[in-house]
């Protein structure tokens, strides 16, 4: 209970943009065609927001396994750098990591990774709570949008502007908390070459190898500098 009243101030903002996000979710998919069973279960089981609403469209599309599986990729493949960031404090946390490696989404690692928890509060049930609460605010949106969707009409139009504000808010709280900022200047400028030699349709996946090497080759002089890796 400790860890849990704890964490709960941590996510009160997710909430909100969570539910925003979550509903807006929920009615685009029934206004697609969608049961809101479909909103539910993808919520629950992928947990990842900007995959869910391109989902839709490939449910919608012609069969196509390999292609989705690269798209999916391609979104969702930021997720291996916070697992790489949490792999010290994700240690020791026993039953509770796979929950806790599922549902790392981008709020879930920028509050764990950042947030100063109460020496009097475990470490491993804190995160777990923060995860879970945001997990729960993710599908309760996504479903009750899913439920309005009928008797809703929602103009989904901007929502890619919203997921991009997210990301820039994470990133500069990631920012603050450097020093030298190498590793930030080392993603800018990989992405930056990758997308100017590969085009802004197929750079993501060379820019995260390119990011990933550079990151493993440089680590020992990236954390002496005190820059978040």
């Amino acid at each position: 209970m400790a860890a849990l009243k704890a964490a709960f101030p941590y996510t009160v903002p997710i909430f909100a943009s969570f539910w925003f996000l979550g509903i807006t979710y929920g009615i685009y998919m029934n206004v697609s065609g969608f049961s809101f069973w479909y909103p539910f279960v993808m919520s629950a089981i992928i947990f990842g927001g900007s995959l869910e609403f391109l989902a839709v469209n490939m449910l919608l599309s012609p069969f196509a396994p390999l292609e989705t599986f690269l798209v999916s990729l391609m979104i969702q493949a930021r997720h291996l750098f916070y697992g790489i960031a949490m792999l010290d404090k994700y240690r020791g946390t026993g039953f509770k990591k796979p929950y806790l490696i599922f549902g790392m989404c981008d709020e879930s690692f920028s509050i764990n990774y950042s947030a100063e928890i109460p020496e009097n509060v475990d470490r491993g049930w804190f995160m777990f709570f923060v995860t879970l609460l945001n997990h729960i605010y993710w599908v309760s949106g996504a479903t009750l949008g899913g439920l309005l969707g009928s008797v809703i009409e929602f103009n989904t139009e901007g929502l890619g502007f919203v997921m991009t504000a997210m990301f820039v808010v994470i990133l500069l709280e990631q920012l603050l908390k450097e020093k030298r900022h190498y590793t930030a200047v080392i993603g800018l400028v990989v992405s930056a070459a990758c997308l100017i030699g590969f085009g802004s349709d197929s750079f993501l996946l060379p820019a995260m190898g390119g990011i990933l090497l550079l990151l493993t080759a440089f680590r020992r002089p990236i954390e002496k500098a005190g820059d978040i890796l």
